[in-house]
């Protein structure tokens, strides 16, 4: 395959006015997942749970190649495999150490256990593959209304919970001492991680899920330490990232997920440098206001 057969294929805007109309809900979804991914993202990189996402999409990925299996509803299997792990890693994984062991042991049976159903499903090869890596065709009128109706539960929840969740995850000793429930908050915070996750994967799909969850956060931790600017960002970053890839993907023919990862990571690595350069410029201008103390 030539280099202008590769662009052809990953870049392709022939038909883009006809084919945008059609995809209509998808860029919706991807609006909303963005919204849901930035908010619970803020609290993922907070609470130090980047390697649980990962342990959840993969039980997520699970659940969603086994009702592909048996015929059932993807999403719905999704979802159960995503609140299943999410439990799990709440209730076994009181200490840091011990949620760590436990993550790093559902992972490989979760991926394990989604390889055998996937290896056991006759049906079209598209269908496997979009559980792994996404697909932009995954969502009609039907999904896009189950889809806003379960965020709009995610973000309703993370919104009754949100300043005692800070709270707990900014010092959950002290919250605890005062009378704040840690504990049941954060397996509340697990369960709306879980469902969050199992709502990325049908877009992004399991493999590449920390591109949306965790990826936005991260970058808005380089520019500001700001709490409100970081949410407002992670939501900012995130809905480019999946909007955006989903618009480069309509002219292409691969899958969504390099789109929206590659995009993701772009914005990383910016907002990476403007905290190196305002991080600098910091520095410098304590120094300089320490000269003129001195003199």
């Amino acid at each position: 395959m030539s280099l202008q057969d590769i662009l052809h294929a990953i870049f392709n805007f022939d038909n883009y006015g006809e084919l945008l109309p059609l995809f209509r809900d998808s860029i919706i979804a991807g609006a909303v997942l963005g919204l849901v991914g930035g908010l619970i993202g803020t609290f993922v990189m907070m609470r130090d749970l980047a390697f649980a996402v990962h342990g959840i999409a993969e039980l997520s990925f699970a659940g969603a190649a086994l009702a592909l299996l048996v015929g059932a509803n993807v999403v719905a299997g999704s979802l159960v495999g995503s609140v299943a792990a999410a439990v799990l890693i709440g209730i076994m994984g009181v200490r840091a150490r011990d949620k760590n062991s436990t993550i790093g042991v559902i992972m490989p049976f979760g991926l394990g256990l989604g390889i055998l159903f996937l290896s056991l499903y006759q049906g079209r090869a598209a269908n496997k593959f979009g559980l792994l890596t996404g697909q932009i065709v995954a969502v009609d009128s039907t999904a896009l209304n189950v889809l806003v109706g379960t965020a709009a539960v995610v973000v309703i929840g993370l919104l009754a919970i949100w300043r005692p969740l800070t709270f707990a995850s900014a010092d959950p000793d002290i919250a605890q001492a005062r009378g704040v429930p840690v504990r049941g908050l954060s397996l509340t915070f697990m369960v709306l991680l879980g469902v969050a996750v199992a709502l990325s994967i049908q877009i992004v799909g399991a493999l590449l899920v920390l591109a949306l969850v965790i990826t936005p956060a991260a970058a808005a931790l380089k520019v500001t330490a700001t709490p409100v600017k970081v949410v407002v960002l992670s939501v900012v970053f995130a809905m480019v990232a999946t909007v955006g890839g989903i618009m480069l993907a309509l002219g292409g023919s691969i899958p969504i997920s390099p789109y929206v990862t590659t995009l993701s990571f772009m914005i990383y690595l910016v907002s990476r440098g403007i905290g190196a350069v305002r991080r600098r410029r910091g520095w410098g201008g304590r120094q300089a206001t320490a000269a003129l103390r001195a003199g």
